[in-house]
């Protein structure tokens, strides 16, 4: 199987709060990017190099119930309140040529496969129903869309480019080897430590990092 990084997602309270504390780090505007039916959500997009890209998401106030809980722990009243206090990296999605080979290897539950669709393009995407993330975050979503240009190829780019996926862990080898089953183990790096989830980034104001 193929994969590749295809996004990492940056939580705010609300998408206005999001770019006000991330535009100055950055050194760029965020631009809008759409509208999440199915979970009542929306974001702003922009290209983050190597056909991947940085999302901003939050929960759309002017959308109704979804009817179920909503991705990325977003319903959930601790990542509220951290998010109440700014922006956290939520998680990061990897791009697999093959979602079912994925999901028939890995030693954990990843989730149902929920498919989306926007415009002519869709996609399958690993959700948990309960809406949590898979320990904590640092295993990523998987998501396979359907043949064509990869989504970041049709939005800006600013000049931000995803330099590392950094996450730690207290159980370096056990994560390691979930990894290497999964074969993302060349997309992240894994350090010793309590559980966390950073992006390092490459922008206009020079090296950032998003946690």
């Amino acid at each position: 199987m193929k994969n590749q990084i295809d996004h990492f997602a940056i939580g705010s309270a609300s998408l206005e709060q999001g770019l006000e504390a991330l535009n100055p780090i950055l050194g760029v505007c965020i631009p809008q990017g759409g509208k999440h039916d199915a979970m009542s959500t929306h974001n702003c997009v922009m290209q983050a190099g190597n056909e991947s890209f940085l999302e901003l998401i939050a929960i759309d106030p002017d959308a109704g119930d979804p009817g179920r809980v909503r991705w990325f722990t977003l319903d959930d009243p601790e990542t509220q309140s951290k998010l109440s206090e700014r922006p956290h990296a939520l998680c990061w999605v990897v791009n697999t040529d093959d979602l079912d080979g994925v999901i028939a290897a890995s030693p954990m539950d990843l989730g149902e496969v929920v498919p989306f669709q926007r415009g002519d393009r869709s996609w399958r995407l690993t959700v948990p129903e309960d809406g949590h993330l898979p320990l904590g975050g640092l295993l990523p979503a998987f998501i396979e869309w359907s043949p064509g240009p990869h989504p970041s190829t049709g939005q800006q780019d600013l000049g931000v480019r995803l330099k590392k996926v950094k996450i730690s862990t207290p159980d370096v080898a056990a994560l390691k080897a979930t990894f290497d089953v999964l074969n993302i183990s060349h997309l992240a790096e894994i350090s010793e430590g309590d559980p966390a989830l950073s992006f390092e980034l490459d922008t206009p104001n020079g090296v950032v990092i998003l946690d």
